[in-house]
């Protein structure tokens, strides 16, 4: 049995009915991967031991009879930012090149605990800094539907072993659109959920108050069924929150006619390509024929989104890689004389352009003369556009936007003009400076076959309601 032709739902349904085993998916992917990987590049490092060793496990119990957990026997990936227990994790940089990390994150335990077998670790934008997944210390990834052009980043591995059935899911992280985005550009389902919802200990730090973890799956039902194993309080991070976990999957079954969906024309302006536009638009058109109430709201503060972001993520960067310094773990120069030339060197010799770019532009706006002219001020932003978003959902139940402005851009397009980089995520940081969950399905293709995504953006803590909406259209658009 291929993964090509499997779900979660139907991956466990066969392994529990004994018409495959976990193992021989495991396999499966494993050859997969082995035979399309080193054209793609969404793999870092396999855990091929582990994960045969727990599908090993699934099957003795498939095979007493026993009710397997809810992901028992599925195929996951995990994007090589989150630790995992005596597994090499290097968040795409040279300066954790041999880090074994002696815990798990505690998303991936869930995952575990829930019988999911572990392939290996995902490609990702060093330290999850990037929007097309060049900036790997490793390799770049190749979108498997155009293998001239970007995944999308920084989760571009995540995205893209899903898309070329390398993997019946995977687990991303998303600080400004790192799950979004690469599901826009491959193809796929990328849910990132509400700030707090889904506990980020184990999570390698980028911006420690704009970081999610979120799967990337091939339907939405996927996408429920991770979400529900790995939501929930955690002691462990403190910005865990404890509102109960609903049943999201039994939740998809709602009927979603009478809702109201927001349309905001700020997300409809310039720069919105041709074709992506037409897209949405259609979409738009499917859910008022599935019974929604289309809305046009407002949401004013949009076009100070991409600056806000860049200041405040940079910020956190900053302090937050202050850590990686040669002394307690990862890379350390050799040959240096003083402690000072040691950190200087580490940090050169460790750190990649992208990442070191950002260290600056957040230890510039930190410093005495700028925080309040910078850090500051776009604190106070990040506050308006989060009342966009409250005074927006007091009238509406969800907001749809495109996810990106383009399609999937090719190959080295961008990679000398970080504006234009950074203008890929116009549509997608404002839902992590307001910490919502967001939601891309794909919606149409490109005159090129290029896949087109459609953002959903929902209240907080309320995403059985995106979610029900993305179902609903994703069972409209199979049914024609």
């Amino acid at each position: 049995m291929e993964l090509t032709s499997l779900t979660i739902d139907s991956a466990r349904s066969a392994i529990q009915e004994r018409k495959t085993t976990a193992v021989s998916l495991a396999e499966w992917a494993y050859r997969k991967i082995e035979s399309d990987d080193p054209t793609i590049g969404a793999f870092i490092t396999l855990s091929k031991e582990r994960a045969l060793a727990k599908a090993a496990e699934i099957d003795e119990m498939a095979k007493k009879g026993e009710k397997l957990a809810p992901l028992a026997g599925v195929p996951f990936g995990i994007k090589d930012v989150m630790v995992t227990r005596g597994v090499r994790t290097t968040a795409g940089s040279k300066i954790l090149g041999n880090y074994l990390p002696p815990y798990d994150c505690t998303a991936v335990a869930r995952l575990e605990t829930a019988g999911a077998v572990v392939l290996g670790k995902m490609n990702c934008d060093e330290f999850a800094m990037g929007s097309s997944n060049e900036n790997s210390a490793w390799k770049p990834v190749r979108n498997p539907r155009d293998i001239s052009r970007v995944p999308g980043g920084s989760s571009g591995g995540s995205a893209a072993a899903v898309a070329a059935d390398m993997a019946l899911a995977t687990l991303g992280s998303d600080t400004g659109g790192s799950i979004r985005q690469p599901a826009s550009f491959c193809g796929v389902v990328g849910l990132k959920p509400t700030y707090g919802r889904v506990s980020r200990y184990g999570l390698i730090a980028f911006a420690s108050s704009l970081d999610h973890i979120g799967p990337l799956t091939k339907t939405v039902k996927d996408a429920a069924i991770v979400l529900r194993t790995i939501a929930g309080q955690d002691p462990m991070d403190s910005t865990s929150v404890g509102p109960a976990v609903p049943d999201y999957v039994a939740d998809l079954e709602k009927p979603v006619r009478g809702l109201k969906i927001g349309v905001a024309k700020e997300y409809f302006g310039e720069g919105l390509d041709r074709e992506v536009r037409a897209a949405l638009e259609a979409a738009i058109q499917k859910l008022a024929e599935l019974g929604c109430e289309v809305v046009e709201i407002s949401l004013p503060h949009t076009k100070y989104a991409v600056p806000t972001y860049y200041i405040v993520a940079t910020a956190e960067a900053s302090s937050n890689l202050a850590r990686f310094d040669g002394v307690r773990y990862g890379h350390r120069a050799s040959a240096a004389r003083t402690l000072s030339e040691m950190y200087r060197r580490t940090r050169d010799e460790g750190f990649g352009a992208e990442v070191k770019r950002r260290i600056m532009l957040g230890t510039y706006v930190l410093s005495a003369g700028y925080y309040d002219a910078y850090y500051l001020k776009a604190q106070k932003v990040r506050t308006l556009l989060t009342r966009d978003f409250d005074q927006a959902f007091q009238r509406v139940d969800a907001i749809v936007t495109p996810t990106s402005p383009t399609a999937a851009f090719k190959l080295g397009e961008k990679v000398d003009d970080p504006l234009a980089m950074y203008l890929a995520d116009i549509y997608t940081v404002t839902a992590n400076l307001a910490g919502i969950p967001g939601i891309s399905i794909p919606c149409g293709k490109t005159s090129e076959k290029l896949p087109i995504g459609m953002q959903l953006l929902g209240k907080h803590f309320d995403e059985a309601t995106i979610l029900r909406l993305a179902h609903a259209y994703e069972l409209a658009e199979v049914q024609n």
